[in-house]
């Protein structure tokens, strides 16, 4: 693995573990096994570090979501496919989805990495969007009634069920903050 990769997947861990600002490149040059300044030359700034970091996790949640409407047909599949990412990125409670971890922070974060956190939310919701508009026609998720709506819920839904099981230390927060959308699954 190369250094950069490495300080990007070490980042990733301490920001979903930590939160963004509870981490520094102390930390990551302990974690990687290199000095301070050969993480500044890969991201010169903890705001160049953030931007790298949406733009690989946007990247790689995209193609989830792409693997899950290519492998699950119905409407519920594809919801439950995707509470699913969210229940894994909590680890039993330990950690929080990158995208929630950097919302939280939002205000340290630079214009770009912050635009880039939009782009994800409106990426998802867009395909939260066809998942409900699917439900209207194969019928696997009782009581859609506004497709764009509820894509716009279902991820708020999601996002504050990952905080709830952190603060929580277990998978309980979550699963019960989700337990009404998850039931809607028919």
């Amino acid at each position: 693995m190369n250094t950069k990769a490495a300080l990007l997947d070490n980042a990733e861990t301490l920001a979903r573990q930590r939160g963004f600002d509870g981490f520094s490149f102390a930390d990551l040059e302990a974690a990687v096994g290199i000095r301070k300044a050969s993480v500044h030359y890969h991201f010169p700034t903890k705001g160049d570090l953030s931007f790298a970091l949406m733009v690989r996790y946007a990247q790689l949640f995209a193609d989830r979501l792409d693997a899950i409407t290519a492998s699950h047909s119905t409407a519920a599949a594809r919801l439950l496919a995707y509470l699913d990412l969210y229940r894994q990125a909590l680890d039993g409670g330990r950690s929080l989805c990158l995208c929630v971890a950097l919302s939280a922070t939002q205000t340290a974060l630079p214009d770009t990495t912050r635009d880039t956190l939009d782009q994800f939310h409106h990426t998802v919701t867009a395909w939260l969007e066809a998942v409900f508009r699917l439900a209207l026609t194969d019928g696997t998720i009782a009581a859609v009634s506004d497709p764009r709506a509820e894509a716009a819920a279902a991820l708020a839904q999601v996002e504050g069920a990952q905080i709830m099981g952190r603060a929580a230390r277990g998978p309980a927060g979550f699963e019960a903050a989700i337990s009404t959308l998850r039931a809607r699954a028919l």
